[in-house]
């Protein structure tokens, strides 16, 4: 695999941060790209389940939870696709800029198709779009580190502040148009700026590194066909499954569960037997499976941010100041503002320690650890009415899952170039993603569960759950490490 040189100090291409200077390029693509999905992501529970007379279309609130879980999962689980093609077929940096345009044509379907329809068609490009770009962006920046460069956990946290910045801006300027002028406003928002973001990445594509434009592990010719006969018959089988209700709005997120639950095993059995992956690359992808399973018990709880905790916001959470009510949207830019602040200083950390920071497996168990912890903290405030919970008291809350997501999310994203085999770069990434997938749409099949009557219970197994499985990873800390085979 071809690699840039990491740049000696002083090097000119060092410009970002002390980092190659096509992070800086990468952060802004991804931070426009993720002001589209989160503006986006941040009204939509609230439209699928808000009466019509409220510009809603009136979808029963569990079922709209569930669903807003399903789709954040298949985002994830289209991920594989976008893998795909990148190392079979065109490389990540085409595959990238085709996603792209798929994400704004499905923000743009949502902003101006009315009611049912441009809600499926907006999730479907929005959703296979998102997921193309998000692998290969974050392989993308795999790229500009040589293995071993001790920078790369740090670049990939301010990597991931870009994500949090259009996280952060995106949510509020949909949810002050939704609730000024309108749903379809907002998704409106969201097509601008993934447009923004896409003549961004058109004007300067040309400086990514050669390894941006190898196709790894290239498709034979000859193979084409058979691959293209596998598509058209998947895509068949998908449509009549939807006309026949054999999936439904009410099973499509237990089936997009069992669908990303059967890829990951897949995935694994085919990087452990590829005759194309050597003894070490074995072992390493051996240590990924534990780290997988607490990834997606991260995710179970933390993308929970967009259904029990969008819900808690309309319906507990005390948002009015001196007569004006702040639109629940706006919670959800609470953690990437915590996230913004804190994910320097992580990274700044990181750096610092060099070869004496804890192992990504640690840092795993502590995310799993503080996640817990986190949806503890919500039992004091359980079981109270309308307006019942003070925003300082969420602020603290949504405080510990940004601990807990710096501590996972990165270092999850860092670890799968680590320990990804040379021939499976972008689909190791596409396989950490798969853990977000299959977490994501837990998240919206236990927001089906959720109610102020049961909080307490709720919370409670959740938070120690969690907590448990922490402790559990961080026992086996030490037979991880002589898994990875020299990987940190």
């Amino acid at each position: 695999m071809s690699t840039v040189e990491s740049p000696a100090p002083g090097d000119a291409r060092a410009t970002f941060f002390g980092h190659p200077r096509m992070l800086a390029n990468l952060f802004s693509v991804e931070m426009w790209e993720r002001f589209s999905f989160y503006g986006m992501q941040g009204i939509l529970l609230y439209y699928m389940y808000f009466s019509i007379a409220d510009g809603g279309l009136a979808i029963d609130r569990g079922v709209a939870a569930g669903l807003v879980g399903a789709y954040g999962g298949g985002v994830y689980l289209s991920t594989i696709l976008g893998a795909w093609l990148a190392d079979r077929l065109l490389g990540s940096e085409r595959v990238l800029f085709y996603s792209a345009i798929m994400i704004m044509l499905g923000h743009i379907s949502l902003a101006v198709l009315p009611d049912v329809t441009g809600l499926a068609i907006g999730l479907i490009l929005v959703g296979v779009g998102s997921g193309g770009l998000k692998a290969n962006a974050t392989s993308l920046v795999g790229t500009l580190y040589e293995e071993g460069d001790e920078r790369r956990d740090a670049g990939f946290s301010i990597f991931y502040m870009g994500i949090n910045v259009g996280s952060l801006v995106g949510p509020l300027i949909t949810g002050w148009l939704q609730q000024t002028w309108g749903f379809h406003f907002g998704f409106g928002a969201a097509a601008v700026g993934m447009a923004v973001g896409l003549v961004q990445y058109v004007l300067t594509r040309k400086n990514l590194p050669a390894a941006a434009q190898e196709v790894p592990n290239p498709l034979p010719s000859a193979q084409y066909l058979r691959w293209g006969l596998v598509g058209v018959a998947a895509l068949a089988v998908i449509v009549v499954a939807l006309l026949t209700g054999v999936v439904n709005v009410g099973n499509l997120a237990t089936v997009m569960a069992g669908l990303a639950i059967l890829a990951a095993i897949a995935y694994f059995v085919l990087l452990l037997t590829s005759d194309r992956v050597d003894a070490t690359e074995r072992s390493r992808v051996l240590s990924f499976i534990p780290l997988f399973i607490a990834s997606t018990a991260f995710w179970a709880l933390f993308q929970q941010q967009f259904t029990v905790v969008a819900i808690y916001s309309q319906e507990s959470l005390d948002r009015t100041f001196f007569g004006w009510t702040m639109p629940p949207t706006w919670v959800q830019s609470i953690n990437p503002v915590f996230i913004i602040v804190f994910s320097g200083i992580f990274a700044a950390v990181w750096t610092k320690m060099g070869s004496r920071q804890p192992s990504s497996p640690l840092k795993f168990a502590a995310g799993l650890v503080v996640m817990g912890i986190a949806f503890l903290a919500f039992i004091p405030f359980a079981g109270g009415g309308p307006n019942s919970t003070p925003l300082l008291g969420l602020v603290l809350i949504l405080f510990l899952f940004t601990l807990a997501e710096l501590f996972l999310s990165p270092i999850g994203l860092s670890v799968a170039t680590k320990l990804a085999p040379q021939a499976f770069r972008t689909q190791m990434v596409a396989l950490f993603f798969l853990s977000i997938s299959i977490g994501t749409t837990l998240a919206g099949i236990l927001a089906g569960h959720y109610d102020r009557d049961n909080e307490v219970p709720y919370f409670s197994f959740l938070g120690v759950t969690a907590i448990v499985l922490g402790l559990i990873l961080g026992a086996f800390v030490p037979l991880l490490k002589k898994s990875m085979r020299g990987v940190r």
